[in-house]
């Protein structure tokens, strides 16, 4: 794999958030050019070879395979908000134009009236045919779960993702509410992504191109779910965010909006031209990096050599 990884021009890239986001407030990533186009290897800090591992595989794939050709033009995305504050999370669907709104919560040192403040704010914004689906990241417990989903049914909630951790409280959670339950963390942390179905534990399998390895993974996973999914990023550049374009485009059905309108939570782009929404709509299209983008979003050397050796210690573990 060191072989491959050599053959290949690598650009790590760093970016700043417009808002903090799942603890961090800079986006990293490894831009990866290869015979085939552009990859993105962009794990969060804090994940391990063997979890990274699966993130160089889908890099790997959109720098050196061919991909299929898109099957749709066009995707809806909702607009992601971030924890923050009511104000804020009504601008930022007011500017997207979406009709879905997926807003986070139990961010930890928020308490539940800053979560129902927002939720509020978000109703308000996105009118009462707006959707609603809150996003928990797995923080809180069964009991905090029950209690809260029943205090936000007043919201008309499409679905709540991933509120507890473990695939018993959600089997539990899924007997008690009846709010539909939507498993992220569950599905691409897991060895066999498909579990979560077969066991009852969600009603939605949210599926993320770079987390399970690569699009031809990510479709085989949605052909075999029997359950809907809904196709999301993790936080990507345009150049990772356009492999989760393609296997929405490619799905027979998409009952919900995509979680792929995140490019514009990040204040730059090593594209020109960004993968951002209009009115709730992405098109389904390849852009290339910028050479002088590349240079203005490169760290400085330590950070850069330090993103480059989580990208050979990935290498060694899918080796």
């Amino acid at each position: 794999m060191s072989t491959v990884l050599e053959a290949l021009e690598l650009f790590p890239i760093r970016i700043p958030m417009r808002h903090r986001f799942r603890r961090v407030d800079h986006r990293e990533a490894v831009v990866i050019r290869g015979p085939a186009g552009w990859g993105e290897f962009s794990p969060f800090p804090d994940y391990p070879p063997h979890v990274t591992t699966r993130w160089l595989a889908a890099a790997l794939e959109a720098a050196c395979s061919s991909l299929p050709e898109p099957g749709r033009a066009f995707i809806p995305i909702n607009v992601t908000v971030p924890a923050v504050a009511p104000d804020v999370a009504a601008r930022l669907v007011l500017e997207s134009g979406a009709g879905t709104a997926k807003v986070k919560v139990g961010e930890p040192g928020q308490t539940m009236e800053e979560d129902e403040a927002r939720l509020a704010a978000v109703r308000a914004a996105i009118g009462p045919e707006g959707k609603i689906r809150i996003d928990v990241n797995a923080g809180w417990d069964l009991e905090t779960a029950t209690l809260r989903l029943a205090s936000y049914a007043r919201f008309d909630l499409e679905y709540v993702e991933q509120p507890v951790k473990t695939l018993e409280e959600m089997v539990e959670l899924k007997q008690r509410v009846s709010v539909p339950l939507a498993a992220d963390e569950l599905v691409r942390l897991r060895p066999d992504p498909l579990e979560v179905a077969a066991m009852g534990a969600a009603d939605i399998l949210v599926v993320k191109v770079q987390p399970l390895g690569g699009v031809a993974r990510t479709l085989d996973i949605a052909a075999r779910a029997r359950i809907p999914v809904v196709v999301s990023s993790a936080l990507e550049t345009s150049v990772g965010i356009y492999s989760g374009l393609l296997v929405a485009s490619l799905l027979p059905e998409l009952r919900y909006a995509c979680g792929l309108g995140t490019v514009s939570l990040i204040e730059g782009d090593p594209t020109r031209s960004p993968l951002v929404s209009m009115n709730g709509m992405l098109e389904v299209r390849r852009p290339e990096p910028d050479p002088d983008l590349l240079r203005r979003w490169r760290p400085d050397r330590d950070r850069a050599a330090e993103m480059l050796r989580k990208v050979r210690n990935a290498a060694e573990v899918l080796t």
